[in-house]
Parts: C-alpha cells; structure tokens; sequence
C-alpha cells in the first residue's frame, strides 16, 4: 500500500501536465458538443468538470478521461426539441430531469453487473449506429460552421441544404455572416492539415486549442485596431452567463411520466452506456501498464456523476476516446489525470470567461463537423466491407433506419437483421431458437494451461456466456479456445476475441483460437464469420485463405524442413491399423505436417450412431519406425485401465524398472516381444518426458496427446517429442534385437 502511495505522488507531476493538455480539448470541444445538443454552452463544461472529480474518485477505469459524449449530441437534440414543443429552454430543463433519470439507471445497471451488454449489439450495427451519430452531427453542425444558424429540419434535409448554404455564404451581403463562416471554414481546416504539420512546439497545443487561440486572438486584433469595427455579431458568440455560479439550471420532472420523456430516458441511457462501454475497451488497449478496467463499477460511477451533472444543469457523463488517447499520449497514468483535467476546466471558465465569450460558434461548429465526419468517414464503410458483404448491409440498414428515424429504432434494426442474415447464412431458424440459452461454453484447467471448448454457435446472442470464461482468465497465463464443435461464429466474437489476444499478449500471455480450420468465410479478413463447411474443399495453397492456427502450422514446417498440406490433394480417411480407430470411423484428415518418416495431423472422427453418434476432432501424430514393431498400448497408470482389463489385457511389468511399470499401464498380446522392445533407453525416454497415449503396430507408432485439437505450442511439443522418440527407438535398433 505504501509502495502504491509513494508511486500515486511520483507520478502526480505527469499527470497534471496530462489533465492540463486534455483540458485544452475538453474546453473548447464540451462547449461545442453542448450547443449542437441545443443546450448552453456551460452544460458541456459542467459534464466534464463533475465527471472529472467522481469517477477520478469512485471510477473503476485507469486513465479514461470523462465528460459530455459525440454519440449523446443527437439524442440530447431530439429531447429537447420533443419534450420542449419548440421552447428550446424549457426542453432542455424537461432534459436535465431525463438525464438525472438515465444517471439512476446506469448506477442500477452498474450494481446490476451489466457492464456486458456493450457485448450484445453486433460490431457492425454499433458501427452503423456510430456513423449515424457523425452524419446528424456533421448535418446540423456544418451550417453553423457556415454562419447560419437558423437551418432547420430533419439529418437528410439538412444535408440536401448543405449546398445551398455554401453558395449563400459566397453570395451574402451581410459581412458578419461572411466573417463567421470564414472563420469557421479556417478553423475546418487547422482540424484537417493539424496533423501534417510536423513542427514539434506547435504540435504542444492542439488543434481545438489553437482554433480558440486565434478566434480570441482575432477579437483583440479588432478591439485594438478599430473597437467598433469587430465584423461578427454577438449572436454569433458563445453566451455564457456574467456569474457562471449563480445560474445553474435544475431539471423540471413534471413530464416524468410522459412517452416522450420516457424515450427519452431510454435513448440517453443506451447510447450513453454504450459509448463508454465501447470507449473503455478501447482506452484499456492503449493503457502502457496494461490494466484491466472494472467496468461495472465505471459504470455506477458514471451513473452517479451523471445524476449530480443533470442536478447541476449539466450533459451526460460518458468515457470518451479522444480525449482518453489524448491522456495517455502525455504520459497520464492514473485516475488522477481525469481530476487535474476538471480542475483546470475550472480555472479556465472562471479565470477566463470574459476571453471564452469571444470565440465564435462557427469555429466550435468546425470542430464538430470534424469530428462528425470521422465517426462517418467512408475508410470506415470500406473496413466494414472488408470484413464481409453482409457485415456492409448491417452497416447500412442500421445507418439508414437511424438517420430516417431515431437511435433506438437504429440500434434494434441493426440487431434484427444481423439476426435475420445469421439465419440466412446458416438457412436453420431453430438451430439458433434451440441452442441460444443452452450453456455451449465448457472451461478447464489442465496442466499449465486453461482450455475452452465452445460448442453450436458463437454470437452477439450468446457472446456473454464465453466472455464470463474469458475474463477468469489471468492474462499473463496460456488460454486456448477451440471451436471446434463450434458451427457458426459471427464477426463481433471474433472481433472480440482478437481483443483478448492482444491483451493477453501484452501482458505476457497466449492466447490461441483453434479450431476454425476448413470454415467457410465471408472474406479473407481476420474478423469476417465463420461457417462450419463440413464438405470437404480442394486444396488451396494461397495463404491468405489460411487460417491464423494453418500459418503457424506452416512456419512450424519451414522450420523443421517439413512438408504441410492444409487439406491433401488426395482424401485421407485411413491411417495405419492401430486399437484405437477399431470403434472409431474418420470422416476427414487436415493438417498434415510431414518429413520422410514422421505426420503429424488433425482428424475428426466420429464414435456412436444415431442421437448417441459424436464427432471428435483430435491432433495425434504417426512415426513409420521402418522396423517391426510389436503391438501394445502404453497409457498413464488407471486411464484406461479397465478398457484393457476388459478386453483381455493385462499390465506388462518391466524388469529391473517397478517406477515405470507403477506409473505407466503397458498392454499387449506378445509380452515377451514388448518386454525386449522397451529397452531401459526407451524406459528412461517415456519417464522423463511428457506422458502421451502411445499405440504401436508392426508398422509404426500412434501418438496421441489430449482428444482435442492441439495448440500450436503443444504441437511444437508433440512433433519435438515424436522426432526424439523414433530417435531413441531406431539409433539404439530395438526393432532388431527382437531377433
């Protein structure tokens, strides 16, 4: 603990600088976001300010940094306009009232353990819903950044506007409005060049801080060359209040039982949570020490922070990435950045709040329209074509039902048709109906390793369930999730899963999907979904359709000098004679890496008939000792002891070795032959390595690992093991002294 405290105050002085440079964003961006909300300005900063100071103190996040959100802008808008009737004012007190509401439900939420259900919407509906989000905030906000701001309408006449306006502001005769918009488009353009400019000093203030610095910096130009001659109207400047502490707005509940205001409520709270769920999976990738969040206790902290902002006259508290990224790229480390970036949000507004009033609304709009377009920008409509054609039609419907919309007819229209597409693909209605509550995730620990076995399908539907295993995983530990029995999983688990393996790697872990070999796939994108293909497919050697497990496969036979096949030219349903095929029927061999004398391969096979039959996948390897070999069975003592008793066997002692024979159980038709081929070489080989379920016939070796797929470590381990066995047996010639 004193360890910790001494670390907390070593790291204040970064941590200040951090909050310092954040705040310089949070300014000018908070006012922004809450006048195209349609609130005051000062709601904006009030967000950030308190959310600054009680999830920096109650939060379970490291170094988010929180206040008023980009997805809340249109929602917030729409309340107000709804629930006001055309009195912007009194809207946005019915509007307080709603976000002190949607604050008690997120605390609920976050008691409630429901931090998982940012897992629930599809990626790509949340992306849709996301681009959505940028178009209305770059419709509105595009015309204000033009010096109008009296455009009304819905996101698509706003748009169809959008022309008409540029050409009003190149033919106005009012020079306030010409100014206004000029400013706005210059301060468009210091968002999009900032980037480019490489000067290291200029670099130190960004972007929406420089755009602040020179609107101010333009009204004292004119206060000092010509006083009266400033060109922008004041309608055109932000308005604060003289005395920001003497006027707070407080929410009016008097709609509290409308339809309206209870949409309202529902509206805020899911895209709310949703935009800090997403934000604080995304901060937690750039964490530099690799931290975990507590996301259900961010969550109440938001929650609560959200209930004192409404109170206040404040936004919505979310988690936001921008800034977030922001912190940490100035070396924030600590929950203590996110306080220092409130405290100087403070001193800003009441130090320099007769400066904050000069800067114009078009250069805030600018901003804005910046930031809309990002969220709407067509390189992310292009990553989600990638992934998959069906992944676009997500995108679109829940895009377009959106704009023409609302939010949660957007969002629930997205989950809708990934469903109805996930059907389409997999043309079996009850087979998700059927297996959608079933418990299909199955965790164990064996050796060194955790192993989870996830059976019917993997979806948005049921993504919590393997997600609960997932996270009692440490992440410094070796986890291997096989999906083998698995036969449909859509792009948000695999999406998902990329994310634990990047953490799990970053803090020294491994995290392996297998399984996933001969599905077939929308794309070659690592994240499109996967469909279980159970026909066999020709051979295709470009290793862009290759699975992440099938390339490893091949480096590991470049390393070796070994030979693979991902699916054989020539259907392989036969290996050697050995005991452990005589029940059992194979339907398919892959993966075969092999030398002269030595595969090693997946084969599925299948044991049972009828609703009894099961179809098991399992890594073993086959070594062609050239010699004859007796045959036996070599298994760890009391596995499979009462198999062999039962069908005749008997334990096989080894002389001169009473170890070998308590530990191991040795079975065989011809003892005397296997007794002289367990020369006291080969005793001491099997009692210093790994145990492994060994079969010998007259022509070879069986070895068999767990009856599973096998990871791509224990592959190294089984091919290293099969390469030193038939060493052992073939150097010392054991296969000749039987003669």
């Amino acid at each position: 603990m004193g360890k910790g405290f001494k670390t907390f105050l070593s790291e204040i002085p970064q941590n200040i600088f951090a909050g310092f440079v954040v705040s310089l964003i949070a300014l000018p961006l908070g006012f922004g976001l809450a006048l195209a909300s349609g609130a005051p300005p000062i709601s904006g900063a009030i967000a950030a300010i308190v959310g600054g100071v009680v999830v920096a103190l109650l939060g379970g996040a490291n170094v988010t940094i929180t206040g008023p959100g980009n997805g809340l802008v249109v929602v917030v808008l729409a309340a107000i306009t709804t629930l006001g009737a055309g009195d912007m004012q009194q809207g946005y007190l019915y509007t307080l009232a709603a976000i002190v509401f949607s604050g008690i439900i997120m605390v609920i939420l976050g008691f409630l353990r429901m931090g998982s259900l940012g897992d629930f919407f599809p990626s790509s509906a949340i992306q849709g819903m996301l681009a959505a989000i940028g178009i209305g905030i770059f419709a509105k906000q595009i015309h204000v950044m033009l010096g109008n701001l009296d455009a009304k309408g819905s996101i698509v006449d706003l748009l169809i506007q959008m022309p008409k306006g540029i050409i009003n502001l190149i033919q106005t005769d009012d020079s306030s409005v010409f100014y206004a918009g000029s400013v706005g488009v210059i301060s468009l353009l210091i968002m999009i060049f900032y980037s480019k400019i490489r000067n290291k000093y200029f670099q130190l203030i960004p972007a929406p801080m420089w755009i602040v610095v020179l609107s101010v910096g333009m009204y004292y130009y004119y206060d000092l060359v010509s006083p009266s001659a400033y060109p922008i109207d004041k309608s055109l400047l932000i308005n604060l209040p003289e005395d920001v502490l003497s006027n707070f707005a407080f929410p009016d509940f008097s709609k509290a039982y409308s339809f309206e205001f209870m949409n309202a409520v529902i509206a805020i709270t899911l895209i709310a949570s949703i935009e800090s769920l997403l934000s604080i999976k995304a901060v937690d990738k750039l964490d530099t020490l690799k931290r975990r969040s507590n996301v259900n206790k961010d969550i109440r902290a938001l929650g609560l922070a959200t209930v004192i902002s409404g109170f206040l006259g404040g936004l919505n508290v979310v988690t936001v990435i921008a800034r977030s990224s922001v912190n940490v790229n100035n070396k924030g480390s600590n929950r203590s950045a996110n306080f220092f970036h409130a405290a100087f949000l403070v001193i800003f507004i009441l130090l320099f709040a007769s400066e904050l009033r000069k800067i114009p609304l078009p250069a805030l709009a600018a901003i804005l329209v910046y930031t809309g377009y990002k969220l709407a920008s067509p390189e992310n409509i292009k990553k989600v074509f990638k992934i998959g054609k069906e992944q676009l039609i997500i995108f679109l419907v829940t895009l377009l039902t959106t704009i023409t919309t609302s939010l949660i007819t957007g969002i629930l229209a997205g989950i809708f048709i990934t469903f109805v597409i996930h059907v389409i693909i997999n043309k079996n209605l009850m087979f998700f109906i059927k297996n959608v509550l079933k418990p299909n995730v199955l965790m164990f620990k064996e050796d060194d390793k955790y192993y989870v076995s996830v059976e019917n399908f993997s979806s948005f539907l049921n993504f919590t369930k393997l997600k609960a295993k997932l996270d009692q995983i440490p992440e410094n530990e070796d986890a291997i999730i096989d999906f083998s029995l698995c036969d449909f999983i859509d792009h948000s688990v695999m999406e998902n899963l990329n994310n634990y393996a990047e953490s799990f790697n970053r803090k020294g872990g491994h995290f392996e999907v297998i399984g996933l070999d001969g599905y077939k796939t929308g794309s070659e994108h690592p994240f499109a979904l996967r469909k279980n293909n159970p026909v066999q497919v020709e051979e295709n050697t470009n290793s862009n359709t290759l699975t992440k497990r099938q390339k490893s496969l091949q480096n590991i036979c470049t390393e070796l000098g070994w030979k693979y096949e991902a699916t054989p030219e020539e259907e392989v349903t036969k290996i050697p004679h050995f005991g452990y095929f005589k029940t059992r029927k194979i339907s398919k061999v892959s993966n075969i890496l092999s030398n002269e004398n030595c595969s090693l391969f997946d084969v599925e096979f299948s044991e049972g008939e009828l609703i009894a039959k099961q179809v098991i996948k399992v890594t073993m390897m086959y070594i062609d000792i050239e010699k004859y070999t007796p045959e036996f069975t070599l298994d760890k003592e009391g596995i499979f002891e009462y198999i062999y008793h039962f069908a005749g066997f008997k334990d096989i002692n080894i002389a001169n070795h009473p170890d070998f024979s308590k530990r191991f159980y040795l079975s065989g038709k011809n003892a005397t032959e296997i007794k002289k081929f367990f020369t006291d070489e080969l005793v001491l080989f099997f009692e210093s390595n790994k145990y492994y379920h060994i079969e010998g016939n007259k022509k070879g070796l069986l070895i068999i690992g767990r009856e599973r797929l096998a990871g791509i470590k224990e592959i190294k381990t089984l091919a290293d093991f099969g390469v030193r066995l038939k060493k052992t047996v073939c150097d010392k010639k054991i296969a000749l002294s039987i003669y």
